[in-house]
């Protein structure tokens, strides 16, 4: 079995070599055999490894050609592991769910996290949780309160729908090639019902979208498209404040009087 793979840039590969910080992630996912489990690239399994003792039909995500042979063979003992040898990003997770709510484990290419993060909140309602390595700057960001400087749409639209906790702090020397950031895993887990809950959720997003695009302005600037269907009366939104200020249930109630006001015109 061929055991050296040369880590590819362009996949974004570092692969996690410290045992310690693999226990840690094992012990924080804690799977179960009963668990729709799918850990999206594997590379060299090395979390793979101790999560097929505990999930023995886990599904692997790997775009990385070269290594699905590697893996067939280090997985030979456990012929109910399905691999996938697709792109994360292309993947249809929906398509996993196979009614077993799905938990998604990875070492996600830090390249591609931020559009995979939203690809996977596609599936949401068919996820349980999710553990991601992360760049640390990310995971900040994936955690970040109103006024950080690292709070921005990524917060948002996260928080709205997950619950964010992170967890371990990794450092580049547990991975092989060291990256040149830090590192950390996160759990997200989709709410089951939203604490604050938009009437149009795509709005929501163009709004988030839209405000972050120009931060450092005013709302009533950032909005300026969708000023007539704000009024003072219809939203307790300070339009002054700028879009780091303002809260995931602020956004939600901005997003909620515009949404309503626009109905309301169109009748």
């Amino acid at each position: 079995m061929k055991t050296q793979h040369q880590p590819r840039k362009r996949f974004g590969q570092n692969f996690l070599i410290d045992q310690q910080v693999i226990g840690q992630i094992v012990a924080a996912i804690n799977p179960t055999p009963e668990d729709n489990l799918i850990e999206i690239g594997p590379g060299m399994a090395a979390i793979t490894e101790h999560l097929v003792k505990l999930c023995p039909s886990m599904t692997l995500v790997e775009l990385d050609r070269d290594l699905i042979e590697f893996l067939q063979q280090k997985l030979i003992d456990y012929p109910a592991v399905s691999i996938l040898n697709s792109d994360a990003l292309k993947t249809d997770f929906g398509a996993l769910y196979q009614g077993d709510k799905m938990r998604l484990v990875g070492n996600l290419p830090y390249n591609i996290s931020t559009p995979l993060l939203f690809h996977l909140l596609e599936t949401r309602e068919e996820i349980r949780d999710m553990h991601f390595m992360l760049q640390r700057e990310v995971v900040d960001r994936l955690s970040a309160a109103p006024g950080q400087k690292s709070y921005g749409r990524l917060s948002v639209m996260i928080q709205y729908h997950c619950r964010v906790m992170p967890l371990i702090p990794v450092p580049p020397t547990s991975f092989n090639p060291a990256p040149k950031v830090q590192s950390a895993v996160v759990r997200l887990t989709p709410y089951s019902e939203v604490p604050y809950k938009a009437d149009n959720p795509k709005l929501l997003s163009q709004i988030v979208s839209q405000c972050f695009q120009q931060r450092r302005k005013t709302l009533k600037n950032c909005l300026n498209n969708f000023i007539d269907y704000i009024s003072p009366d219809s939203t307790s939104v300070d339009l002054t404040k700028r879009p780091e200020q303002l809260s995931v249930k602020e956004f939600v109630d901005l997003c909620n009087c515009i949404n309503q006001s626009m109905a309301q015109t169109n009748d």
